[in-house]
């Protein structure tokens, strides 16, 4: 199992480039599933993520092509495409669950694994069930697959409890071949949703609304194949944002996606950072000492549940004391312990971590526990003192591309290990 080794005391200087965004990328591989392609999909990151729903794809019998060392994929998914996602695929990766919509539109059924428990909290994807009951489909839970049936999907009216990213994707994802008009009410307004609404208009579908509340979908009776673009990665654009602010840097961060990171940037600048759009990217300079800022996670477009343990590793040496609000997921403090483990100063009551700043951490061997979790610690020991070893970085692959070799071209000392 591989791991990083750290050295803190680097400021980071230099360009860096972020990647396609993965949280973009799974729903249009999903959405191929609704046309006999080839659809195309460029500006793919190489991460853990899509190769294990590139194989999902493959197991169902979709033909999928990668070009250009991975960067472009081409998906064609034909008549005889099999609409089962089988459990040892489905565990691995929760988005998964983005199969669904389009299996049941086009093919009239599906048979999905329930995707399980989540480290960082529950998921339910009773959202989506409901939803597709409102438009007419069977549903049963046999096994623990979901199983899905319906001869024609029909238009309705779906209001949502709380927005959901991945329920949104789904129903709009079913919606598009339904009859009639299906509306989604307090509808999720993240980027990535907005990005598959614009491919699958390109690809003939009839959607309005996406980045608002309300999204209208008029079902079509075809789609056709087209090419699209991911959009920038905003969340480890975030990160290299955080990452360069609290070792007193200078980056430009090339293809960032500012307009899709305005909380962010507010407690950034609030702790200290110099933010400056330019022509080639986004320049971050960092000051010290670094100034507490209070955070509270809340749906796009407030602060992302994605960026909380960045910014809580930024905040451990911050001066004075910052009060990190986690109201997305009820279970996103795991990595409080390994930081705490760093000689960070944190305490958690409920859905509260008070963060007081401390002079110094330390180096130490640390354990990822979920994605995000992974990025903190790495952060964490960009500012730490002597050699800081995070291991079960497989969680940090599934997010971040080569996240070492683009730390280090900016002089941060780091290596990957392999055992």
């Amino acid at each position: 199992m591989d791991k990083l080794i750290i050295e803190g005391g680097n400021r980071l200087v230099g360009e860096v480039q972020v990647s396609g965004a993965k949280n973009a990328v799974l729903p249009l591989m999903a959405a191929s599933l609704l046309i006999d392609g080839p659809n195309t999909v460029t500006n793919v990151p190489r991460l853990k993520d899509i190769e294990t729903f590139k194989k999902l794809l493959r197991r169902m019998g979709c033909e999928v092509a990668s070009e250009n060392k991975g960067e472009t994929l081409k998906i064609s998914a034909p008549d005889s495409v099999k609409p089962e996602a089988p459990y040892e695929l489905v565990k691995t990766m929760r988005a998964s669950i983005l199969v669904l919509g389009p299996l049941v539109s086009r093919f009239k059924r599906a048979r999905v694994s329930l995707p399980g428990g989540c480290t960082i909290g529950a998921r339910p994807v009773n959202l989506h069930l409901t939803g597709l009951q409102k438009m007419g489909a069977d549903v049963a839970i046999e096994h623990g697959y979901i199983v899905v049936k319906a001869a024609r999907l029909k238009g309705a009216k779906i209001s949502f409890d709380i927005p959901t990213v991945t329920g949104t994707e789904n129903l709009m994802l079913a919606a598009v071949f339904a009859d009639g008009r299906t509306t989604i009410e307090n509808a999720a307004r993240e980027p990535e949703v907005v990005a598959l609404a614009e491919a699958l208009v390109k690809m003939g579908a009839d959607i309005s609304g996406a980045g608002t509340e309300r999204i209208r979908v008029e079902g079509v009776s075809e789609l056709k194949p087209a090419s699209h673009r991911v959009i920038p990665d905003r969340v480890e654009a975030g990160t290299f944002m955080v990452a360069s602010a609290m070792t007193k840097g200078n980056t430009l961060i090339k293809d960032c996606p500012l307009g899709h990171l305005e909380a962010l940037t507010e407690k950034l600048e609030a702790a200290g950072a110099e933010i400056r759009e330019e022509p080639e990217g986004v320049n971050v300079t960092g000051d010290w000492p670094v100034r507490s800022v209070d955070i509270k996670t809340r749906p796009y477009p407030g602060f992302p549940t994605d960026m909380q343990a960045q910014m809580m590793a930024m905040m451990t040496r911050a001066s004075g004391l910052s009060v990190i609000t986690e109201e997305v997921f009820e279970n996103r403090f795991m990595h409080v312990g390994e930081l705490k483990r760093m000689g960070a100063d944190i305490t958690v009551d409920g859905r509260n971590a008070i963060v007081k700043g401390v002079e110094r951490i330390s180096g130490a061997p640390v354990m990822a526990t979920d994605l995000r979790a992974s990025a903190s610690l790495v952060l964490a020991g960009l500012v730490a003192d002597g050699i800081t070893e995070v291991s079960r970085i497989y969680h940090l692959d599934r997010g971040y591309e080569g996240i070492e070799k683009k730390l280090g071209s900016l002089g941060a000392n780091i290596k990957r290990v392999k055992r």
